[in-house]
């Protein structure tokens, strides 16, 4: 009979692991976003003056563009299924583990749809008292052409944001922390950072806006273990601001 032995990842493996699958991501989006404001600081006219497109277009050929857009989705999500194969090794379901399961969806839709007004609406205050100090630049949440299909890839957009955001700076990142003994305030100041720091490309506001909702998330998982209702918070914070940029009047606009 053959017995198959494991070892259990050391502290090494698993903070190298942890480090790898951050540059693999979200990591390495902030360290783009910091580079992203020292050059809009150091343009002329500042941050003020300087545009933060997101869900912008790929080509003039609209199938084509579709065709881009859809394969950066998928691709983005790449991350969170290396990170779940990851965490696949440790003892247990890692979608229990994570909290990414359907066994609860009335409570997580309801928390998510809680926690969404929660952020969302001091959020904004946020977000106008930033933009009126100078302290962000101008935000465009949607740049695609006026398509049949532009609102449906950007709901996917904001599902691929929240999914990858939620799954691996709340779930994958405290779940490692933790192994690693890390303190609990460490733990959140870590991924409320992580969360602003990949955002700083917006500016100085979005900064610290992301930071709060960081905080609020991590201990909302610390206290439940589930990142499905992040998940369909981040989800309808995104849908709003993306579709609603699309929809809404450009006379609405001119406060971002």
């Amino acid at each position: 009979m053959t017995v198959e032995l494991t070892r259990p990842a050391s502290r090494r493996m698993l903070g190298t692991e942890t480090l790898l699958v951050l540059g693999l991501s979200l990591g390495q989006s902030a360290v783009y976003a910091t580079v992203s404001i020292i050059a809009k600081l150091t343009a002329e006219g500042g941050l003020s003056k300087q545009t933060a497109a997101l869900n912008t277009s790929a080509s003039a050929r609209p199938y084509l563009d579709l065709t881009y857009q859809l394969l950066g989705i998928v691709f983005a999500l790449l991350p969170v299924l290396l990170a779940v194969h990851l965490l696949a090794r440790d003892p247990g379901d890692p979608a229990r583990t994570l909290g990414v399961d359907f066994r609860r969806p009335g409570p997580d839709l309801a928390q998510g749809a809680g926690l969404a007004a929660l952020i969302g609406l001091p959020g904004l205050v946020l977000f106008w008292a930033a933009a009126q100090l100078g302290l962000n630049a101008t935000l465009v949440p949607a740049a695609l052409p006026d398509l049949w299909w532009a609102v449906p890839v950007l709901i996917l957009a904001a599902f691929q944001n929240s999914i990858l955001e939620e799954v691996i700076v709340v779930g994958y990142l405290m779940t490692r922390l933790r192994q690693l003994q890390w303190r609990v305030g460490a733990i959140i100041a870590t991924s409320a950072l992580l969360r602003a720091s990949y955002h700083l490309y917006q500016g100085f506001g979005a900064f610290v806006g992301n930071a709060v909702m960081g905080i609020v998330f991590s201990y909302f998982y610390l206290r439940t273990r589930r990142v499905m209702p992040l998940i369909i918070a981040h989800a309808l914070l995104d849908i709003v601001a993306f579709v609603g940029y699309t929809l809404v009047p450009d006379s609405w606009l001119t406060w971002l």
